[in-house]
């Protein structure tokens, strides 16, 4: 078992570390109080090939491994939470499902302007009445003269005022037991009858797009469902599993940068006469935040390494997602606390960081979710 990232790895963190903390950092503060998508950013992030990261050469990817996109996610989300949400879900679920379910024509269309970081794409599963429950989709595409006519609502989609295309689900028929019958769909942005509302104001990632959408009997090609009809939802379960293990690498990310900016601050702080991480107390705060950050981030790099092998990594991709998630909110926290009432202050960035990752707890899959995923996991009776 080797720990040891390889040249190549340490080539994507050294890259983008350096192209977080010069482009990303300085803008995090105002990009949080203006709840402005990064456009800019994202257009280096895109000719950097970070949107193709994962992805083979063939498909103008740039033929990285998961880990070295965790890496890259871990990196962005320490200098701006929003940013590395949008770049997570821009790869996770605006690209990989193209990749992993897509035609050959479908590759060629949708996903090689993303990889090649000309355009970006979204993902629509979550509706105002089928959130946990992805299977309670209310949204329905009608097959007629050739085409489907899809009407429904999406909400908490990423991305989406800023993609080309969007991935929804919608019902296309029944089973003989009454089960929905769930096709995906690849859905332009500029077709009559699709709506982008608003983005909603949020309390942490302001600078992460998130609308809901709105469809209006919009018109799609046959040869737009993604894949096979009927296979929708299976697909969308298949995605979130890798797409959980980016916000975990999410959450590391996040987590890293409070942990980094409390020890240094511990370090500076002096109280009593001395520099306030001389206290015993202080200092085994910062020793669990250090505990805590080093076992999610091997949790995420396993889970992105069973992906890489082929291997079923449903579990390790829940435990992930819900220690990583969890363990962001706890060292924000306590980073918050270790800066006292600076800490509450927007100049010194912790608070903007506890209010990012208290959405890792929530996005792609609650906790409470990830305990039900790792319960039938490891063989609960359902």
């Amino acid at each position: 078992m080797d720990f040891e990232l390889t040249k190549e790895q340490r080539m994507v963190r050294e890259m983008v570390r350096e192209f977080s903390r010069n482009e990303i950092a300085p803008n995090a503060i105002e990009v949080d109080r203006t709840g402005q998508f990064p456009e800019d950013t994202f257009k280096k992030i895109g000719q950097l090939g970070l949107l193709g990261l994962p992805f083979p050469e063939k498909y103008g990817g740039s033929g990285g491994d998961t880990i070295s996109y965790m890496i890259a996610v871990e990196e962005i989300g320490k200098a701006c939470g929003g940013t590395g949400l949008s770049y997570a879900a821009a790869v996770s679920l605006g690209a990989s499902p193209l990749f992993s379910f897509g035609t050959e024509e479908q590759k060629q269309r949708f996903l090689v302007p993303i990889t090649s970081g000309k355009r970006l794409g979204a993902f629509g599963l979550t509706e105002p009445n089928a959130g946990s429950d992805a299977g309670g989709t209310q949204t329905k595409g009608v097959l007629k003269d050739g085409r489907y006519l899809i009407n429904g609502e999406k909400s908490w989609t990423t991305n989406a005022q800023y993609s080309d295309m969007v991935i929804v689900t919608a019902v296309t028929g029944k089973t003989a037991t009454g089960k929905n019958i769930i096709s995906a769909f690849i859905v332009p942005t500029d077709a009559d009858g699709f709506t982008i509302r608003s983005p909603y104001e949020k309390m942490g990632v302001r600078g992460s797009n998130t609308c809901e959408l709105i469809l209006e009997d919009v018109s799609v090609p046959q040869e737009n469902i993604l894949g096979s009809p009927g296979e929708g939802l299976q697909q969308f379960l298949h995605t979130l599993d890798g797409g959980r293990v980016s916000i975990g690498a999410l959450a590391v990310g996040i987590a890293q940068g409070a942990y980094e900016k409390a020890l240094a601050y511990a370090n500076e702080r002096k109280q009593f006469g001395n520099k306030i991480s001389q206290f015993q107390s202080i200092q085994f705060k910062l020793a669990d935040m250090a505990l805590e950050i080093e076992l999610a981030r091997n949790m995420v790099w396993k889970a992105a390494w069973l992906k890489d092998k082929g291997k079923p990594y449903r579990k390790e991709s829940a435990f992930a997602k819900l220690f990583a998630s969890e363990m962001a909110t706890r060292t924000c926290n306590q980073s918050l606390q270790i800066h006292g009432g600076y800490g509450y202050m927007r100049e010194y960035e912790v608070e903007r960081m506890l209010r990012d990752a208290k959405l890792m707890e929530i996005g792609e899959g609650t906790s409470e979710i990830q305990r039900l995923v790792i319960a039938r996991s490891i063989g609960c009776e359902q």
